[in-house]
């Protein structure tokens, strides 16, 4: 049966389902234009119909009951932009089962019960959509799943949180130190007050769950991600990477090679004439490499209210042409075969060692003698005098097993003649 409109439920109205709201009414003629048929919002899902909202809503708009949206016959499309995992996966399951499209920016969710939600939409014989999930208003799902798909996907790597790339900024440009650069963040409301999410790098880590499932056809769950976060990363790091000519990010990478998948997120030093290098504040970049189509880039900002509405509404636009040509249930997702995925301790790359040691003679040579013995190869050093009895060293090695640079960090750190392991780093060339 054709239809002559798509009516769409919006479960939620925070700043990115304003966002869609404005979207959809201001650019209503030309988003019917390209759809084929008008796109309107029937029905809000809202906990406050009260609340000031700053826009002019419908009499009747608002609901505070999931039911009028979910169980509504005219809604084609439900747009979740609650956030978090309860109630949102309650209420997108409930709406795939009514043989209604999805549309969601919940990176949260997908990460977790991203299996569950296709299925329901397969079973169901509707759509799930879910480009704003990963980088806001850059698009990278879609790309990955159809332009690129003819390409085995080598590499994706990319900076994925605005707000630690924001803070590294800072620290670089200003040379402010972590808890400043923390509270600068904080005050322009790129942080929030618990930081955590973004400083020990858990956002990007779904983000990256997210990509590589897409990327290598394959389920990467988060407990498959190697974590680490930035707020180990000082001042003296950045100005001694800024020597070296590399810069400072927080990074997402997933690769596959012949023995297999990684995929991990950590601070990482970047040559300076590495394209994610000069991708500054709050933007995000994602760079791809494949077999056919060589190196792609894909740069904006990965987060706020329009950048991400306005990936969530063309989601939507995609969604209502399925729907208007009766072929929902078109956009499955390939990504739950199983592939290996290798454990950190058999990733290899190349490391930034930083070392505060006591400032006698033989003392390198100690350290280095560790380092050959377990195959870790020295590719650069740099030794600064500091304070009194101590001296800092830091060490730029060869591209080495992960397994191999921890055996030996462990067997430094009981040196006696070495103070402390100020930091390590990953080196990305």
């Amino acid at each position: 049966m054709s239809k002559s409109k798509i009516n769409v439920g919006l479960l939620g109205m925070g700043t990115v389902g304003r966002g869609v709201y404005r979207i959809l009414k201001d650019n209503r003629a030309g988003i019917e234009q390209k759809v084929g048929a008008p796109v309107d919002i029937k029905k809000i899902l809202v906990r406050d119909p009260d609340k000031d909202r700053g826009l002019e809503l419908e009499q009747g708009l608002l609901t505070t009951e999931a039911g009028d949206i979910i169980n509504n016959p005219d809604i084609d499309i439900v747009v979740e932009v609650l956030g978090g995992i309860n109630p949102a996966l309650e209420y997108s399951l409930r709406a795939l089962k009514q043989g209604k499209s999805l549309v969601t920016a919940n990176k949260d969710m997908i990460a977790a019960h991203g299996k569950e939600l296709f299925q329901a939409a397969g079973e169901n014989g509707c759509d799930l959509f879910f480009e704003a999930s990963v980088a806001g208003g850059i698009p990278v799902i879609r790309p990955l799943k159809e332009c690129l798909a003819a390409n085995r996907i080598r590499q994706v790597i990319g900076i994925v949180n605005g707000t630690t790339n924001y803070m590294l900024t800072r620290m670089s440009k200003e040379g402010l130190t972590f808890d400043e650069a923390l509270a600068q963040a904080q005050a322009l409301g790129y942080a929030e007050a618990d930081p955590t999410a973004d400083v020990a790098g858990h956002d990007a880590a779904r983000k990256m769950a997210i990509i590589a499932s897409i990327a290598f056809n394959t389920r990467v769950s988060l407990e498959q991600v190697f974590l680490e976060g930035i707020t180990r990363i000082t001042t003296e790091d950045i100005k001694y990477a800024a020597e070296l000519n590399y810069v400072v990010k927080l990074l997402g990478i997933a690769k596959e090679s012949d023995d297999g998948i990684e995929v991990r997120v950590h601070p990482a030093l970047l040559p300076e004439d590495h394209p994610l290098a000069p991708v500054d504040d709050v933007y995000n970049a994602i760079h791809v490499s494949g077999d056919a189509v060589g190196d792609v880039m894909f740069f904006g900002r990965g987060a706020g209210e329009l950048p991400t509405a306005s990936a969530v509404v063309g989601d939507v636009m995609s969604a209502a042409r399925y729907k208007l040509r009766d072929v929902s249930g078109m956009s499955s997702c390939t990504c739950y075969g199983e592939k290996y995925v290798k454990p950190m301790g058999l990733t290899s790359t190349k490391y930034y060692i930083r070392l505060n040691v006591a400032d006698r003679p033989g003392v390198l040579a100690s350290i280095a003698f560790v380092f050959g013995n377990n195959d870790v190869s020295l590719a650069s050093v740099i030794q600064k005098h500091t304070t009194g009895q101590a001296a800092e060293i830091v060490l730029v090695t060869h591209r080495v097993l992960e397994k191999n640079l921890q055996d030996a960090l462990r067997i430094i750190k009981e040196l006696s003649t070495v103070n402390e392991v100020s930091n390590v780093i990953r080196v990305e060339d």
